[in-house]
């Protein structure tokens, strides 16, 4: 790529605009970072000054209800998403008036009436709208998605899928924005949007209808009964907190501390709250039955309080069967400490061995294990990197992994069906939240 780099703008400056604040310092003067919006002006401060270590030009600064001023002052060509889920639809649909593609993190949202809006303003806009789903790009997950397609299984009949979110990385969501539905729209859209999407995308097809059960059963006020809760409110400060296996030690984590802990008397923002404090509103314990438009059923499952983390999905077809295993975390070790000696197991993986087990089952044959080699932890099983490649270098994408607005929708559509199954205990259709064909 040459002559005049490439304009970016980012809204929402916390720890996930990391990863594209490197990626734009990567590319040096391919690419330009032009601007930064978020509330916080420490934030923003953050990532403004890692541009400039790296000798590149300091991106403008915009408090993110000057994000209209943004646009007209800096005019960036594409803007980043990565602000609190709730607000996405405010940015995207403001930067596509503008006529400006749009790279969101996922959920596209957290309502269906802001995802219809959205696919309204793209229809009418220059713009296009691509929703990062990074497990598209994980090397097993393209393999499963080409053995699909060659039919390994024949016609695929149903899906079992059970995700387990270990008591490191799912009790984070217990601890920070995330607690609260208003913010994030509960656990079945932040975090299963990421699994619908690609059960959606290994199966080419839309869910159409949801049926499930949810429920607060670990996190939150339930630590007083299952005698995890330590009494107290928040991390820093505490000392009960010293050696709790649940507490998040900021002031051990230099980005952490730097984005948040020195950044709370801008906005009054705690990151490292008990995840048995009071006011948790999402779950933490749910499952949900989905039919697609394909005939295709899927039952899921996600926990957020494992011992391990990692997940199983299986395919049952005409001619047998696919099954994947994962193990992302074998056991959370609450013995790691950071270099003033305070535990750090809030923020970093307990020093496993991460594995995972391919097959296919044709009938009448025996079993065949598909080897990919080593299998890599880092950065969402590779798919990080290599979603960067698509977005950032124009790399080549064989296996349709790029997400568009519609397909964010999909995988929302799975998650607002099956919270309101379960609000309403009944099942629910999507055509009932979404007023438009899909």
């Amino acid at each position: 790529m040459s002559g005049t780099p490439h304009r970016y703008a980012i809204v929402g400056t916390g720890s996930r605009a990391t990863m594209y604040v490197n990626a734009i310092i990567e590319r040096g003067d391919r690419t330009a970072l032009v601007a930064l919006a978020d509330p916080n002006p420490k934030r923003i401060a953050h990532h403004a000054a890692a541009v400039e270590a790296a000798g590149l030009p300091a991106p403008a600064r915009y408090a993110a209800a000057d994000f209209g001023r943004l646009l007209a002052e800096t005019d960036p060509d594409t803007v980043i998403v990565t602000s609190v889920d709730a607000t996405h639809h405010e940015y995207i649909l403001a930067a596509l008036a503008a006529g400006k593609d749009v790279i969101s993190e996922k959920p596209l949202t957290t309502t269906a009436e802001h995802a219809a809006e959205i696919l309204a303003a793209e229809a009418a806009s220059a713009g296009k709208v691509t929703v990062t789903f990074n497990y598209r790009y994980n090397p097993l997950h393209e393999k499963v998605a080409e053995l699909l397609r060659e039919g390994a299984v024949g016609e695929i009949t149903s899906v079992g899928f059970d995700w387990l979110l270990d008591t490191r990385h799912g009790a984070d969501y217990f601890r920070r924005w995330h607690r609260e539905e208003a913010n994030s729209g509960g656990l079945l859209v932040h975090k299963s949007g990421h699994h619908f999407d690609l059960v959606n995308w290994w199966l080419d097809a839309a869910p159409v209808r949801a049926f499930a059960k949810g429920r607060l059963a670990f996190y939150g006020e339930n630590g007083k009964a299952n005698g995890h809760d330590r009494g107290y409110a928040r991390v820093h400060g505490s000392d009960a907190a010293a050696d709790d296996p649940f507490a998040l030690h900021m002031e051990s984590n230099p980005g952490l501390k730097a984005l948040y802990l020195d950044a709370e008397d801008e906005d009054g923002y705690v990151r490292d709250q008990s995840v048995f404090a009071p006011g948790v509103t999402i779950y933490d314990d749910m499952m949900s039955l989905v039919d697609y438009d394909s005939g295709v059923t899927l039952s899921y499952r996600l926990t957020a309080y494992s011992p391990w983390e990692g997940y199983r999905v299986h395919f049952n077809g005409t001619q047998g069967r696919l099954e994947l295993l994962v193990v992302e975390n074998d056991h959370v070790n609450p013995a790691l400490k950071g270099p003033n000696g305070a535990s750090v197991h809030g923020t970093h993986a307990a020093a496993e061995e991460g594995r995972y087990e391919l097959t296919v089952h044709p009938f009448w044959t025996k079993p065949e294990k598909i080897d990919l080699g080593e299998y890599n932890r880092a950065g969402h099983g590779g798919g990080d990197t290599r979603m960067l490649g698509v977005l950032f270098d124009g790399d080549a994408d064989p296996h349709d992994r790029s997400a568009s607005a519609q397909d964010g929708l999909n995988a929302l559509a799975a998650g607002l069906a099956s919270n309101a199954s379960i609000r309403t205990g009944q099942s629910v259709a999507v055509s009932d939240l979404f007023k438009q064909e899909k």
